[in-house]
C-alpha cells in the first residue's frame, strides 16, 4: 500500500490550487472518538436510513417518527421522499439527508448535480453522493474530481456533502486516492459504502479513511451495522457518523427497523 504523500503526489497535477491547499492543510493529528458511547450518544451520530426500492410513503413516515422519537441525527432517504420527510420532521431537530447518484454512481455528472440541487430546494440539508467508481478505478482522476465538483457547486455549504467510496470494491490505494479526491473537491465527509450488495463498513476501512482525512473531515460508516457492538467498534475506529437501517436494534428499541441497509 502506498503512503499519504504518494497518493497526494499522484493527484497533485490534477488539482486546482485551492484543492491542493485543502488537502495539504488537513489536520491529521490523532483522532479521539467521543465518549462515553452510550446508546443515546450513538443516536446522535446516526443517519436512520431507508433506501430500498420498495419503500412506501407510509414506511418513510414511520422512519421519521422513529428518528424523532430516538433523537437520531438525521433520516436518509431517496430524493423523491425528501418533501415528505421534511414535512414529517417539522419542529424536530432531525435533519433530512438524501442520496444522489445512488447506488451506482455511474450517472452523468449533470444528472447528479440536478438531483442534488432539487433535493436541497426540497429541504434536504445533507447529501450522500456516490463517487464515479469506474472512473476512479480507471485512474481518470480529472473526471472523478469534476463529478464531485458538480454536486458541490449545485449544493454549496452549509449543505453537508458526503461522498460514498464503495470501499469493498477498492484496493487500499484506491481508498486513499478516493478519499483525497473527495476532500479536494469539497466533501465534508467520506463514506464507506452504499450498503447495496457490495459489503459494508469495516473497522480496517474506517481506520484507513480516518488516517487519510485526519480530524478535519468526517468519516461515515455505513452498511452492515446490525448491533450496538458493531456501532461502537466503528466509532472507536474513527467514524463520527453511522448510516444504518437496523437503528432500533442497535439502540435497544426493539425490532423497528427500516430495511436491510
Amino acid at each position: 500500500m502506498g503512503t499519504w504523500n504518494e497518493w497526494f503526489d499522484a493527484l497533485r497535477p490534477h488539482l486546482r490550487e485551492e484543492e491542493a491547499l485543502r488537502v495539504q492543510t488537513l489536520d491529521r493529528g490523532p483522532y479521539v472518538p467521543p465518549a462515553p458511547l452510550t446508546r443515546e450518544a450513538l443516536a446522535g451520530l446516526m443517519d436512520h436510513t431507508l433506501l430500498t426500492p420498495e419503500a412506501t410513503p407510509a414506511a418513510v413516515e414511520t422512519l421519521c417518527q422513529q428518528a424523532r422519537s430516538w433523537n437520531t441525527h438525521s433520516v436518509c432517504v431517496n430524493t423523491q421522499y425528501v418533501p415528505l420527510a421534511v414535512d414529517a420532521l417539522q419542529g424536530s431537530s432531525v435533519v433530512v439527508a438524501a442520496v444522489v447518484g445512488f447506488p451506482l454512481g455511474a450517472m452523468a455528472s449533470a444528472a447528479k448535480a440536478f438531483e442534488a440541487e432539487w433535493a436541497v430546494k426540497a429541504g434536504a440539508r445533507e447529501l450522500d453522493m456516490v463517487m464515479a467508481i469506474g472512473w476512479l478505478k480507471a485512474g481518470r482522476y480529472p473526471e472523478v474530481l469534476a463529478d464531485v465538483r458538480a454536486v458541490r457547486a449545485a449544493a454549496p455549504p452549509p449543505v453537508i456533502l458526503k461522498v460514498i467510496l464503495e470501499t469493498d470494491l477498492l484496493t487500499d490505494d484506491e481508498k486513499g486516492l478516493a478519499a483525497l479526491l473527495a476532500v479536494a473537491a469539497g466533501a465534508d465527509f467520506v463514506k464507506t459504502s452504499t450498503g447495496f450488495g457490495y459489503g459494508g463498513a469495516t473497522v480496517p476501512d474506517v481506520q484507513l479513511l480516518r488516517g487519510v482525512v485526519g480530524r478535519s473531515i468526517g468519516v461515515k460508516a455505513s452498511g452492515g451495522i446490525k448491533s450496538y457492538q458493531d456501532a461502537v467498534a466503528l466509532v472507536r475506529a474513527g467514524a463520527n457518523r453511522l448510516g444504518l437501517s437496523k437503528t432500533g436494534v442497535v439502540l435497544g428499541k426493539g425490532d423497528g427497523d427500516a430495511g436491510s441497509y
